[in-house]
């Protein structure tokens, strides 16, 4: 009988519980509810795991959808500026790199002419812009020799940067000493000694060191002017065949006297127009003028606001209507200083009479007055 109440007395004793003060929940265990501790009274009842439970957001309902963010004024602006953003930065990647393509195209002798000169924002730079009046093969315009020696039909300074935002057009008629060919036309530089030839000459007939060189590839300048939405241009009655006219598979410019809007293969035209059937009186300084108009109308396209929806293309394209010395950093900062510069007044040097050239032909003379202070205006623009 003792024995039996030892053994009852043995059982109670190992069926005691003992009992554990628990820690402080943490955060993490607060934010999952008292759920935590229900494992125990899953399938099992042994404090094995059961099925896999759910997550609650919050303790709320799984089936309750988390939500919607409201699209606030705030956040909608935010977008617009992450867009713009990113627009802004695909431009100057496609720029950089166009530019980067097409400056090993200058030759090393256009080069080595150059004089160096501090970043353009920060520093004036005198750029000497050129366009040659080669033709296209085939072409059946008067006086045309494809695939000969071209001459430069535009010859124009540009300083800018540094405060600075001056032109200058040389005419193409104008007589000059062109080292080791003697008194010709400036324009017979191009076609002696290409651009190098052509930088040397500029540089001793002004007196001006040039830093940069852009000449401009006509084959790809209507699509810069293109993706530039097109330019507005001033201008009187203007009637011109370009390559023989549109009946030889060139261009014939019919424009009436007001503001008009070109796309690129009139502004193209009107850049080359020298004879103005419309206005016989017109001559080489017209044209040369006209050309600055067409660097400025090009400005003012693209500061407006409809230049940034197409800025990607223009980025592109930009470059690749020049050839020229600069990569994509400095020619960006050329860009720039134009921009915040303003636009510059139209000058081109002013002839005082003519001069019969060895050869028979007949050139323009510029007066060392004339020349000086053109070049003090230019300087100090």
């Amino acid at each position: 009988m003792a024995d039996d109440r030892d053994d009852v007395s043995r059982r109670g004793e190992s069926q005691r519980y003992t009992l554990y003060r628990s820690k402080p929940r943490g955060l993490r265990e607060r934010l999952r509810g008292e759920d935590a501790g229900l494992d125990e009274l899953r399938p099992g009842g042994d404090g094995r795991q059961g099925p896999p439970r759910r997550r609650l957001r919050s303790g709320g309902d799984p089936r309750v959808p988390r939500p919607r963010r409201r699209i606030t004024p705030r956040r909608v602006l935010l977008w617009l500026v992450l867009a713009a953003v990113g627009w802004l930065a695909l431009s100057l990647v496609l720029f950089l790199l166009s530019a980067q393509i097409e400056r090993g195209k200058v030759s090393a002798e256009a080069k080595a002419a150059l004089t160096g000169a501090g970043y353009p924002l920060t520093s004036a730079n005198t750029i000497l812009i050129l366009g040659s009046d080669a033709r296209p093969a085939g072409s059946k315009e008067p006086g045309a020799n494809p695939g000969g020696p071209s001459r430069s039909d535009t010859i124009m300074l540009w300083r800018v940067g540094g405060g600075h935002n001056a032109r200058l057009s040389i005419p193409r008629d104008t007589v000059v000493d062109i080292p080791g060919h003697g008194q010709q036309k400036i324009n017979a530089a191009y076609a002696f000694g290409g651009a190098s030839l052509a930088i040397r000459t500029v540089s001793q007939y002004l007196g001006i060191p040039i830093n940069h060189l852009m000449e401009v590839d006509f084959t790809h300048f209507p699509q810069l002017i293109d993706a530039l939405g097109g330019v507005d241009v001033k201008t009187g009655r203007v009637c011109s065949e370009i390559n023989g006219g549109r009946r030889n598979g060139g261009v014939t410019l019919r424009l009436p006297a007001g503001t008009n809007h070109l796309n690129g293969t009139q502004a193209l035209a009107l850049a080359r127009t020298r004879k103005n059937d419309c206005n016989p009186a017109e001559d080489d300084l017209t044209r040369a003028r006209r050309q600055q108009q067409l660097l400025s109308a090009m400005k003012s396209a693209l500061i407006s606001p409809g230049a940034f929806v197409r800025l990607p293309w223009i980025s592109w394209d930009a470059p690749k209507a020049m050839r020229t010395d600069m990569g994509g950093p400095t020619l960006l900062g050329v860009f720039a200083a134009s921009a915040l510069g303003g636009s510059p007044p139209v000058h081109v040097l002013k002839p005082s009479g003519f001069v019969t050239l060895p050869d028979g032909g007949s050139a323009l003379v510029v007066s060392d007055a004339e020349k000086q202070s053109a070049v003090r205006q230019f300087l100090g623009g």
